[in-house]
């Protein structure tokens, strides 16, 4: 079975770009589950196939995992302090959940601060699950408000890019400037 999902992983990182394990376990989850929850023994069967446990996902600050029922964090639940540079587990579902959440929250200036201090590497991957979950939401879970935060969030993806290249700063410890 991990040889099988892992043949699947090698097939979705050529469409949407090299997930951690972490991201690939929620996005298959998400497809299945939405923000609804899902019984703890299919998550951990899902995990188990990618090769770590459903735990992992929890100290990552994706999931909540209690009374036998997994589900994935919905972006207003995320921790408002959560800064890239300090994460121990950072994952792309991460980067990506709070780069939508800068976008509609703050705007280009916000999400670009954002991307400054992930890194384009990182970008580029959040860029990559964002158009796997915008097609996930828009043709088989059909929620067109996700669908249209994942879209927003592609649509200014090269304003956003052109900002974050214009930031002079990138010191943690102080905010950073725009030329």
């Amino acid at each position: 079975l991990q040889l099988i999902n892992s043949e699947l992983d090698e097939f979705l990182n050529n469409l949407h770009g090299e997930f951690d394990p972490e991201t690939r376990f929620t996005a298959s989850w998400y497809e299945q589950n939405g923000y609804d929850k899902g019984d703890f023994g299919a998550a951990n069967n899902l995990a188990t196939a990618r090769g770590l446990a459903v735990e992992s996902v929890r100290n990552a600050g994706i999931v909540e995992s209690s009374a036998g029922k997994v589900r994935i964090f919905k972006r207003d639940e995320l921790d408002p302090n959560w800064d890239p540079n300090s994460d121990t587990n950072l994952t792309i579902w991460e980067c990506c959940q709070y780069l939508v959440r800068e976008y509609e929250n703050g705007g280009e200036t916000a999400a670009a601060m954002l991307v400054k201090k992930m890194g384009f590497e990182k970008a580029e991957a959040v860029k990559d699950l964002a158009y796997y979950l915008y097609d996930i939401c828009s043709n088989k879970r059909q929620d067109a408000k996700e669908s249209a935060s994942y879209n927003a969030l592609i649509t200014g993806w090269n304003d956003i890019m052109r900002m974050a290249n214009s930031i002079k700063d990138t010191d943690t410890t102080s905010q950073a400037s725009l030329f």
